[in-house]
């Protein structure tokens, strides 16, 4: 299993706390450094998948930008708007929905509201502007109540491939993606879907 970039790396810390604390449990007959080694490597697992990161086929057409439910689909003036909310067990590294390049990020300060509720549109976020053959399309990544850090991977000047990773945001929350539906394709998905990051098709 691949982990994500941005792991932290007090995660991979864990396993090695787990082992030493098992050993001196044994060596030294501690029963309570065996149980303390047990219950680290119980909440090594969990944590670890919350950052995996596994290969993927590229889909067809646009493809999702994040893991998770699909909670908003609008269109408007030749625009959609669909929104991803992401869960805990969700794989949390976004991806390109169309080949592109980065002209603009903006990181807007706000608040940690969950991303589910109305007043998730003040929370914190970083706009991602990505220039495609149909115009500048528009990715939003938008932190929540536990999702308290996004990680990018790229910057403006990049560009990126359909399905290719952009960035994480840690733990979960909601992805924003505004764009024009390319010629000949037409939306596939409607609220409540569930959807995989760069293997979901969104239109096509």
């Amino acid at each position: 299993m691949l982990l994500a970039k941005g792991t932290p790396l007090w995660i991979l810390s864990i396993p090695l706390s787990a082992s030493i604390c098992s050993v001196l449990g044994i060596i030294m007959e501690l029963s309570f450094l065996m149980i303390i080694g047990i219950i680290l490597l119980l909440l090594f697992l969990p944590v670890i998948a919350f950052f995996r990161d596994p290969e993927r086929p590229t889909g067809a057409g646009v493809v999702s930008p994040a893991d998770g439910k699909v909670t908003r689909v609008v269109r408007n003036g030749g625009w959609t708007e669909i929104s991803i909310f992401m869960n805990i067990h969700d794989v949390h590294v976004n991806r390109a929905p169309w080949r592109g390049k980065i002209v603009a990020q903006e990181h807007i300060r706000g608040s940690f509201k969950p991303a589910f509720s109305k007043d998730s549109d003040r929370n914190e976020r970083l706009r991602t502007v990505l220039r495609t053959e149909r115009g500048d399309w528009e990715i939003v990544q938008i932190a929540g109540a536990v999702a308290r850090r996004i990680v990018p991977y790229v910057e403006v000047g990049d560009t990126l491939e359909k399905g290719e990773r952009f960035g994480m945001i840690r733990f979960g929350s909601r992805v924003d993606l505004r764009f024009r539906v390319p010629r000949g394709h037409s939306i596939t998905v409607s609220e409540g879907d569930r959807v995989k990051a760069g293997t979901s098709s969104l239109a096509r």
